[in-house]
């Protein structure tokens, strides 16, 4: 199964990202495998609309949970239209590795 954690940056020991859409980068985190890859957020800087254009990366990547801090109402809306869980985390003191370590445990 494929996760995706928001990032402040690329990197494991980098902080979660409490936004979804304007996240600077996210981890996708395949526990399958037990790899995790970095990719930037190309729609931070999108005037509007980024949580949404940012559902359509996660669905082409075959993602099935989204873990991040919030999530605009467009962006719910199609991540459940597509079955994609969403977890809320509010802790913006937790590492990636952090993340990913309770998803292991």
């Amino acid at each position: 199964m494929k996760t995706i954690i928001t990032s402040t940056g690329k990197g494991e020991d980098k902080l979660f990202d409490l936004r979804f859409g304007r996240a600077a980068w996210f981890c996708i985190y395949d526990d399958n495998e037990d790899s995790m890859n970095f990719i930037e957020n190309k729609h931070i800087n999108a005037p509007s609309g980024a949580g949404g254009k940012v559902v359509e990366d996660v669905v082409e990547l075959g993602v099935t949970k989204v873990i991040s801090g919030d999530f605009g109402p467009k962006a719910k809306d199609l991540l459940d239209k597509f079955n994609i869980q969403m977890v809320i985390l509010k802790d913006d003191h937790k590492t990636v590795q952090d993340i990913v370590n309770n998803l292991k445990s």
